[in-house]
């Protein structure tokens, strides 16, 4: 967790949202909708891993072909809703290349994007 999070401390980060005025995380901005052409341009000139958090997100950028591995901390709580973590009418091949269980039952998975 503290290597995580100075991780995400250090990155730059952009949050897009439709109704937030302010982000209250340093080193983010905001913009109010996903542009994979500009993502491509972010992606092709940023010389290091790029990270997409929150379903509908991944979820364009599964559709805009971006995601290359997919890193999944699942925690099962049963609340309801519908919200997915991949797009739907998408079919996406995943290869495993980790899992580790947690104590407390949370489970980590990283698969690969496959063509």
């Amino acid at each position: 967790m503290r290597d995580f999070a100075q991780i995400w401390q250090a990155a730059d980060k952009i949050v897009y949202s439709k109704t937030l005025r302010a982000v209250s995380t340093a080193r983010a901005r905001i913009e109010r909708d996903f542009d994979p052409e500009a993502v491509r341009m972010m992606k092709a000139s940023a010389g290091r891993d790029m990270m997409v958090g929150g379903a509908e997100l991944a979820a364009q950028a599964f559709e805009a072909g971006f995601v290359d591995e997919c890193h999944q901390f699942v925690a099962l709580i049963v609340v309801g809703g519908d919200k997915r973590s991949l797009p739907d009418n998408m079919r996406v091949k995943l290869e495993l290349l980790d899992e580790r269980r947690f104590s407390s039952g949370l489970v980590y998975l990283h698969y690969r994007t496959r063509t």
